[in-house]
């Protein structure tokens, strides 16, 4: 898998090894010499990328948001979450959301549209994120993958932002896409 790059940046890749190659990512062992001048060894997980969707009901006088809930071993415990999942290769971003909405929470969308891309750790981690707001929902029968066992929740869209600010919602890719909406919706959003 090859190393995402920006365009401004002037690195030298001296050495490059596959130390782990897993079903979902990969971990690499890279010597590069850094735009600043210094050679240092980088060890990076490599991932494909993934989309995150934002599933907005706008039926009523405030939005609501639905959150799945799932246990997740590297917090070692249940959290709140967006549906969210890995972009299979060659798969465009779009269809992703699509698929992983239906997957997780057996809605599909009528409306689509791409919110945030940011790296979810860029320390050490390559992996990209594309938020997706998702509305005209209708809902439909989930169809979790194997080892997804999965509850899902409306919740106010101020009940959510609450979860975010008082630390009950710990999941950074939902905590930004659910403060993006909020901006959004009292129009500080330029993109909206």
């Amino acid at each position: 898998m090859p190393a995402k790059r920006s365009r401004a940046a002037k690195v030298r890749v001296e050495s490059h090894r596959v130390v782990y190659r897993g079903p979902v990512f990969q971990v690499t062992s890279d010597r590069v010499r850094e735009p600043g001048g210094v050679t240092v060894r980088r060890d990076m997980v490599r991932h494909p990328g993934s989309v995150v969707i934002l599933p907005v009901d706008d039926s009523g006088p405030e939005p609501r948001i639905l959150l799945a809930r799932q246990y997740r071993y590297a917090a070692q415990g249940e959290l709140w979450e967006l549906a969210a999942g890995r972009i299979d290769e060659g798969e465009p971003e779009l269809t992703a959301a699509k698929r992983e909405l239906l997957e997780e929470t057996g809605y599909t969308a009528d409306r689509w549209q791409r919110a945030l891309y940011f790296y979810a750790s860029p320390g050490f981690l390559d992996e990209t994120m594309a938020v997706y707001l998702a509305s005209g929902l209708h809902k439909g029968r989930a169809q979790p993958e194997e080892d997804e066992f999965i509850r899902k929740r409306f919740f106010p869209l101020s009940a959510v932002v609450r979860m975010a600010m008082t630390g009950k919602l710990r999941d950074g890719k939902t905590i930004a896409a659910v403060l993006w909406l909020q901006a959004a919706r009292s129009g500080r959003n330029p993109r909206r």
